[in-house]
């Protein structure tokens, strides 16, 4: 079944003030899909960008209305009225990378060509040791500059992806009481995730497009949420059902966060 996301709720910074309702993308008008067979179409990213990808390219083969062509690529001309252009982006591990490669890319003939243009950091990106007011400055900066160089172009704004909650019982209590949890599952990780994602809500929602890739990843078909609980607060998770590694997409997380896109796509005008 395709989805797409209707945001109901997006007032805070971190866990439920931001939640997502799966409703079914076949609710989507026509005329938004031919809309968007119209459109050129910039994607930078790197893993959880490729489980999206390949969730298009999936549901796309059961959907023929959804007439956009997949290709990896970073050549202008490439970039054709009907044309998902996607390539890596930066290096993970280093976000300020990643906010250069864009521009990069788009002041090197991708602004020209493109109607929409985005791209996401990955969950590697970002740890307990980050400053994320200073990363979300960086980034703030960068898409300000762009926008006024290229203003024909829409500057579409993501969410950091999650990872699931950290793992309970003895060993993640041992893990929490000894400062050695599991690495990038250590929920002190994901909550400074959560604390980027909320700049970005603050900032754009209401005012520029947002794919709030962390609410959907959060939100299971039934309207509950994946949560945990970090200093007296509460925090989005990956739903366990979307991956089988905590932080890539599986099968079933790949369409669901790839419904998700393609409905936030069709809806840009």
């Amino acid at each position: 079944m395709l989805m797409t996301l209707l945001i109901i709720s997006c007032k805070g910074e971190t866990m439920a003030d931001s939640q997502a309702v799966l409703i079914n993308l076949n609710d989507t008008p026509p005329s938004a899909w031919e809309r968007l067979a119209k459109k050129r179409i910039l994607f930078g990213h790197q893993s959880v960008g490729d489980n999206i990808v390949e969730g298009m390219a999936d549901l796309m083969r059961d959907h023929p209305t959804i007439r956009i062509t997949i290709k990896q690529t970073v050549i202008p001309d490439d970039l054709i009225p009907g044309t998902f252009a996607h390539f890596p982006v930066g290096e993970n591990e280093k976000p300020e990378s990643k906010i250069k490669d864009f521009e990069e890319k788009i002041r090197h003939g991708m602004g020209e060509k493109a109607d929409i243009a985005l791209f996401k950091f990955c969950f590697v990106d970002i740890n307990a040791t980050t400053d994320v007011e200073g990363l979300f400055q960086s980034y703030r900066e960068t898409m300000e500059s762009l926008k006024k160089e290229y203003p024909s172009v829409i500057f579409a704004h993501m969410t950091v992806p999650l990872l699931r909650k950290e793992k309970a019982g003895i060993k993640g209590l041992i893990g929490r009481i000894t400062g050695r949890s599991g690495g990038f599952f250590d929920d002190r990780h994901n909550m400074k995730r959560n604390e980027y994602n909320g700049f970005i809500r603050r900032y754009y929602t209401g005012k520029e497009p947002v794919f709030d890739i962390a609410a959907v990843e959060s939100s299971r078909p039934d309207g509950t949420q994946a949560t945990f609980s970090f200093g007296g607060k509460k925090y989005q998770a990956l739903v366990q059902e979307y991956t089988e590694d905590g932080g890539h997409l599986n099968e079933l997380g790949k369409k669901v966060v790839a419904a998700q896109f393609l409905g936030f796509l069709a809806g840009l005008r």
